[in-house]
């Protein structure tokens, strides 16, 4: 008699895990360089923006939390010069400090496109789906406690440490539902979208009509049409 196998159970970990898979993943394909974190995670009870830029986003749906990636100022700087020379541009257009709105703009959009990965897995993966709002970037000079309503009934936090190939570091906090998704069959999760091909698709533009078949002017089609 054969025992019946243990169903697959996914915790606030294995969110987690995918979560720090998302921002390897993004922010090393946007700077062509190396992005790594730490095997070692810290469980918290509360969740901070800290100098010297702070990042946050909400997401709602299937689950609820929280996710904020603070960034020293020269981490934030090898990133944003990292991704736009990456773009292809100069490195005499590039600011110089990470006060500047340019940088917070750059590190806004390269949180969105972690997140964006990260829900696209959710709902690929875990088969629900999740909603973000527009990341929030903040300069800070001091460390500021976080309390806003992501209607957590019984959260749970954590966080992890990043390193740059500069070895800059950042954090990445994870505020959460206490949830699990337990498999409850077998399915095949869909296949994450091809970028590349995406982008060719776009480029190659709608499709050209086919022209008017030879000797078939504008006043033929209206003749015929009126049967004559």
């Amino acid at each position: 008699m054969s025992t019946p196998e243990k169903p697959s159970v996914y915790s606030t970990e294995d969110l987690l895990i995918s979560l720090c898979n998302s921002v390897t993943r993004v922010l090393g394909v946007a700077t062509h360089s190396q992005i790594h974190y730490s095997g070692m995670v810290q469980r918290i009870s509360k969740t901070c923006l800290r100098p010297e830029i702070g990042c946050f986003v909400l997401f709602d749906g299937g689950f609820s939390g929280l996710v904020i990636i603070n960034f020293s100022g020269q981490a934030a700087m090898e990133l944003y010069a990292n991704y736009l020379l990456n773009m292809g541009m100069s490195k005499d257009d590039l600011v110089s400090s990470y006060t500047s709105d340019e940088v917070s703009n750059v590190m806004g959009e390269l949180m969105n496109q972690v997140v964006g990965d990260f829900t696209g897995k959710v709902r690929r993966e875990l088969q629900t789906h999740i909603t973000q709002n527009q990341p929030k970037m903040l300069v800070l000079n001091k460390q500021v406690q976080l309390s806003v309503d992501a209607n957590l009934d019984k959260p749970e936090a954590r966080r992890v440490t990043f390193y740059t190939a500069n070895n800059n570091i950042f954090y990445l906090e994870l505020a959460i539902d206490r949830t699990e998704f337990i498999k409850l069959y077998d399915f095949e999760a869909q296949e994450a979208p091809d970028p590349d091909a995406l982008m060719a698709q776009s480029q190659e533009g709608p499709p050209v009509p086919a022209p008017p078949p030879a000797g078939q002017d504008d006043t033929d089609a209206l003749l015929k049409s009126l049967g004559m």
